[in-house]
């Protein structure tokens, strides 16, 4: 037997928070019967439905995606914009593990395997994400030192972290900064700079782990195959 959250992950309705989510707003039933209680235990006998759909095991898909500007991370969109699974075509249901900034662009990894998703999103997880990050003014080697010992947003410091200037431009007093963190809170990237007396003007995720997009054109995406899904796994679980 397993969590019943576990189990709507795995099936790839959605990832294992949206599923603790959608049981706790009493959209969850077992055997015909509303659940509220987190951790319910269910096995292959039962009967579950998720928002009044029949809940069906799915073949896992997995898709990596360079994110336009102007787009949002999510699955769906109560004001209508477009998000970033309206940009690819796939027969199943699948969202975004982890968010970009709607003016973020880059590297986004999209799937229906909840138990990936859960590994990546962990707190403790330990995959880096590469950003470059273009600021206002000339950024020194000291403000460089500060970011990777980590600085505090949010009351909390960050985790140390890889930092280097790939190019200052003079004529527009603008810096290029490449950023290699494996946290993933709330605009970190932006708020990391913001702590040092820089502003972010635009920002690219440029690599997630092993995964790089220097071969996608903004908006388009391919698929991850079994090599680079089971590297994944070890690489969140380690």
């Amino acid at each position: 037997m397993d969590r019943i959250q576990k189990v709507i992950a795995n099936s790839g309705y959605c990832s294992r928070r949206k599923a603790e989510e959608l049981i706790s707003k009493g959209l969850v039933k077992v055997n015909g019967n509303t659940i509220y209680e987190l951790g319910t235990k269910v096995d292959s006998s039962d009967t579950i439905e998720v928002e009044g759909h029949a809940l069906k095991n799915q073949n896992k898909v997995y898709y990596l995606l360079n994110k336009p500007r102007g787009v949002i991370t999510s699955s769906s969109d109560d004001k209508g914009r477009k998000t970033v699974v309206d940009l690819i075509d796939s027969n199943v249901r699948i969202y975004p593990v982890g968010r970009l900034d709607y003016d973020t662009t880059g590297a986004l990894i999209l799937t229906n395997d909840g138990e990936l998703a859960n590994l990546i999103m962990h707190p403790k997880s330990n995959i880096n994400k590469v950003y470059i990050a273009k600021i206002g003014g000339l950024i020194g080697k000291a403000e460089i030192n500060k970011l990777q010992r980590g600085v505090i947003i949010d009351n909390i410091k960050t985790s140390p972290c890889k930092a280097r200037i790939k190019n200052y431009d003079k004529k527009t007093d603008t810096s290029i900064v490449e950023l290699t963190i494996h946290e993933g809170r709330n605009h970190q990237v932006k708020k990391m700079f913001e702590s040092i007396g820089y502003k972010v003007l635009k920002l690219k995720r440029e690599k997630i782990a092993f995964l790089d997009i220097s071969n996608l054109n903004s908006g388009e995406y391919r698929i991850l195959n079994p090599k680079e899904v089971k590297k994944l796994y070890n690489e969140a679980k380690n």
